[in-house]
């Protein structure tokens, strides 16, 4: 088996794997990085989204090979507990999550955002999440929880 060499939320990771096995097998089986969830398997719903290099991608069908010698962020690499990250602060303040399956995709997907665009208008945000499927029907809390983070991360 190959030796897979990546950034993983900031540290140096190498893993004997399977380098076409997905990048969500490893994270969640390998790793114990268990944010990121299997959803449709086909990049269609977005439960699976991890930043790799500053974009939000599906894990689910992405070979772990893919991922050599670049940085990869998933949920539990934006904040910790002690320490949340803005997105996740303003989802709680917004109550912007019900069953909650979807929103490590969608946390991933507003940070990849935020990082290209710090002041995004509404349209943009809706434009971002809209890869990301929630049955739950928060997607209006969500906007305003992406929009409450970037207004928090851009005061001094």
């Amino acid at each position: 088996m190959p030796t897979i060499r990546f950034r993983l939320n900031g540290s140096d990771t190498a893993i004997d794997a399977d380098s076409d096995q997905t990048l969500l097998a490893v994270l969640r089986g390998r790793l114990g990085l268990t944010g990121s969830h299997f959803g449709c398997g086909a990049n269609e719903c977005g439960a699976c989204y991890v930043m790799v290099d500053g974009r939000a991608l599906a894990s689910c069908d992405m070979p772990l090979w893919s991922v050599a010698g670049k940085e990869v962020t998933t949920v539990e690499g934006l904040g910790t507990p002690e320490h949340p990250h803005p997105l996740q602060r303003a989802f709680i303040a917004e109550q912007a999550m019900q069953c909650g399956y979807c929103v490590p995709g969608i946390l991933i997907s507003a940070a990849a955002l935020l990082q290209r665009k710090p002041s995004p208008t509404e349209a943009e945000v809706r434009e971002a999440l809209d890869r990301n499927l929630c049955r739950c029907g928060s997607q209006n809390r969500m906007v305003r929880a992406v929009l409450r983070a970037a207004s928090e991360m851009a005061a001094p």
